[in-house]
């Protein structure tokens, strides 16, 4: 078994939210909104430990299948290295704020990867591998596991969960043999690569099929269930925050997490809004900025204003920046990434001296206690309440 953390620690008291903003009830509900007195910054991160394309081998024996890859960034999605991993890390480090902490990246980790050697289609199961067992395969990341483990000690590495595969697995237990769609899904199991969900969008999210429905409340649970035994067996402690794939997530999720001992959920980037608990006493977070260079150029001018009326607001300013931005081996994202968020760090720190960064369980911490603990310390970060403030679901009118 290849544990990635040997036993429990603070970290293991993590929480995760889901975005009822964009999807949820089309009821209006009451619910108390925190804002803080500090500028907080966290940063969030998804599809860790999530097999993409197998590397240059795999590149080549998909072209020959006629795939024409190279026109979008996901095409270039493989796997973090340990470089990769150590490169982030040491970047992290450089910065303090304003007690002298680092940044510390939530990284959101998707527990399982379809086992290869034994996945056909048509399937009435998915073979999977759990991440506590190593790649499948013949994928191969020497070091890996050693690099997230010195970046947790360091305090700059907080894992969290996204899921057990990313992708619906209805969509793909209902394929037929001899259906273009498990032609395609035949070449790129073969391949050894999962999917590449901007040419095939009908896999769905995990709990969301592509023609808009939400897989039934006991699926949800059964694979919310695995998801986080896999993330025990992995890390040594059970996951404290969860961000669903695709961002798509109900009440049935909520409940699942809520059962699991979720205490946090990550929601999508949108507007500064406020955190907030919902009727199982998770704390809702919001992502504010999409940071991701493998997509788009950033304009740190814009985001710095983004950053200045969050903190306005009293909202912590929450970084999305998934995990392909630092992918180095079929194209070199990560030094440019790292470049970019260096300056945009160094940017925040000159501009908001007061500055604090935490992750997931320190605004939950803050949220419930008014204080957080790092290793130097308890600190207090004053909080304020507005009751009786109504919610309006995407989809109310």
């Amino acid at each position: 078994m290849n544990r990635i953390v040997g036993s429990s620690s603070s970290i293991s008291k993590q929480a995760q939210i889901v975005n009822p903003f964009r999807i949820g009830s089309n009821f209006l509900r009451p619910t108390r909104k925190l804002k803080f007195e500090r500028p907080l910054v966290a940063l969030q991160s998804d599809d860790w430990g999530r097999v993409g394309i197998c590397d240059r081998q795999g590149w080549d024996r998909l072209r020959a299948t006629g795939i024409n890859l190279g026109t979008h960034p996901y095409d270039f999605y493989s796997l973090e290295t340990a470089d990769d991993v150590t490169a982030l890390r040491e970047m992290l480090k450089k910065h303090r704020d304003s007690i002298r902490r680092s940044p510390c990246l939530v990284m959101n980790f998707i527990t399982a990867n379809i086992d290869f050697e034994k996945a056909t289609i048509p399937c009435r199961e998915i073979p999977l591998r759990p991440l506590s067992a190593d790649l499948p395969g013949s994928w191969s990341r020497p070091g890996l596991f050693e690099s997230l483990r010195a970046g947790i000690a360091d305090g700059v590495f907080y894992p969290a969960l996204h899921g057990l595969t990313h992708f619906c697995s209805r969509s793909v237990l209902g394929l037929e043999q001899r259906e273009a769609k498990a032609e395609l899904l035949q070449k790129l199991w073969e391949a050894e690569t999962p999917y590449i969900y901007s040419r095939m969008p009908w896999i769905g999210y995990e709990n969301y099929t592509s023609d808009g429905r939400f897989l039934p409340g006991h699926d949800q649970m059964a694979a919310i269930k695995r998801a986080a035994d896999n993330f025990q067996e992995a890390f040594g402690f059970r996951a404290f925050s969860a961000c669903a794939p695709g961002y798509r997530a109900n009440c049935d999720t909520h409940a699942s997490w809520a059962r699991s001992g979720f205490r946090v959920a990550q929601n999508g980037p949108g507007h500064p809004l406020l955190p907030h608990f919902d009727k199982h006493e998770i704390l809702h977070v919001y992502r504010v900025i999409d940071f991701e260079p493998s997509h788009s150029a950033i304009d740190l001018d814009r985001l710095l204003r983004v950053a200045s009326e969050c903190f306005r607001r009293g909202a912590p300013l929450i970084i999305s920046i998934h995990s392909i931005n630092f992918h180095s081996t079929l194209k070199d994202f990560r030094t440019p990434t790292l470049q970019m968020l260096n300056v945009f760090l160094s940017a925040l720190e000159r501009r908001h001296p007061d500055l604090l960064y935490v992750h997931d369980r320190d605004l939950y911490d803050i949220a419930t206690s008014g204080t957080y603990r790092t290793t130097e310390g308890t600190y207090a970060v004053a909080t304020e309440y507005a009751h009786n403030v109504w919610l309006k679901p995407a989809g109310a009118h």
